[in-house]
């Protein structure tokens, strides 16, 4: 078992439970969200059809509009995106290339 790291402060057990909780939520999103990617993998009609560009662009989009109106930085929010796009189009590979 891994030791908790030490905390800076008294006010920062709160903070980090808080943090925890919602890394434990984002996972499951996460989780959902591949659920997803998996599908699309096993419709796609083509392996060329896996990457998509334009619907890359549209999900940046998408995300960096709904970034701004949540107060969610985009230095933080494209980025983690991006990762996650290119992760899940690994994965639809993987699951078109079983099929």
């Amino acid at each position: 078992m891994n030791p908790r790291a030490p905390l800076p402060c008294p006010e920062m057990a709160e903070i980090r439970s808080k943090i925890d909780l919602l890394d434990k939520k984002i996972v499951k999103i996460l989780a959902e969200r591949q659920r997803l990617v998996e599908a699309a993998g096993k419709v796609k009609p083509s392996r060329e059809t896996v990457r998509d560009e334009a619907r890359i662009q549209e999900v940046i989009n998408l995300v960096i509009a709904e970034a701004r109106a949540n107060n969610l930085s985009i230095a933080i929010a494209e980025p983690v995106w991006r990762q996650l796009i290119e992760s899940s189009i690994l994965l639809e590979y993987s699951v078109f290339d079983e099929r």
